[in-house]
């Protein structure tokens, strides 16, 4: 079986659980080298092991540049070069509009804004010419949702990040996409609804019935979007926007 990804370089942030863990296991499994990032050393060892031998974990918060700096020495160091990087790292919280604070509006734009602003720009030097980019949003940018403007707005730059920086890297041939799920059944969801196991399911079956294949997706759903944006199979998409969402924003 010809694997997408021999020989590649991959760096994914926020490896360590859900979308980012699947993703990071999937370019593994298509033959890629990868490096993975994550804020907390117990869960990004466990991934690491999860993934296998062919994974380098490294600690890193995507909103602090002097830790991006150090993941960038590393994967120069280790590797020379990246061919594929899958900014995946961010996150955000609910708040209604009157109930928003300066705090989760820093934290969640820090993450989810300039985290993913300074995670592709440091890594340009090391980025192959026809590379490609891989930005996580949302289909929540393009929907209103209660009590999830900021996260929402977040994502929404996101997605203005791919079509500017397609134009700013044309010369290059580096690839900018945007992944945007809808409901996936990770961690960072199901915790929104709570700790209480019978809220959670309840937030599950009511996001379900929300989409047209009936289902909440599952991390694998994007992490086979993401190999596929990844390979040379994807090499005439630039600065689109793929949603993995069942048709919930489309229909």
């Amino acid at each position: 079986m010809v694997r997408r990804l021999e020989g590649k370089i991959a760096v994914v942030t926020g490896g360590t659980t859900g979308i980012g863990l699947a993703t990071a296991k999937r370019f593994a499994t298509e033959g890629a080298q990868v490096f993975v990032t994550g804020r907390r050393q117990a869960e990004l060892d466990a991934a690491v092991t999860a993934i296998g031998p062919r994974t380098t974990g490294i600690q890193a918060d995507s909103a602090n540049l002097s830790d991006l700096n150090s993941l960038y020495e590393r994967v120069k160091t280790e590797a020379g070069r990246i061919d594929v990087l899958f900014v995946n790292a961010g996150g955000g919280s609910m708040q209604p509009l009157g109930s928003i604070t300066e705090e989760q509006y820093d934290d969640t734009f820090g993450r989810n804004v300039k985290g993913v602003l300074f995670t592709v720009q440091k890594a340009l030097p090391l980025l192959v010419d026809g590379g490609s980019v891989i930005l996580t949003a949302s289909n929540v940018s393009i929907k209103g949702t209660p009590a999830f403007s900021v996260y929402s707005a977040s994502k929404a730059a996101v997605r203005n990040f791919a079509r500017s920086w397609t134009i700013d890297l044309k010369s290059r041939g580096i690839r900018v996409n945007v992944i945007s799920p809808g409901p996936i059944k990770t961690p960072g969801l199901v915790n929104l609804a709570g700790p209480d196991a019978t809220q959670q399911q309840g937030m599950l079956d009511y996001m379900a019935s929300t989409v047209p294949l009936g289902r909440v997706g599952d991390p694998d759903d994007i992490a086979g979007a993401a190999v596929f944006l990844a390979s040379s199979d994807a090499s005439f998409i630039a600065g689109t926007e793929l949603f993995v969402d069942g048709g919930q924003a489309q229909i």
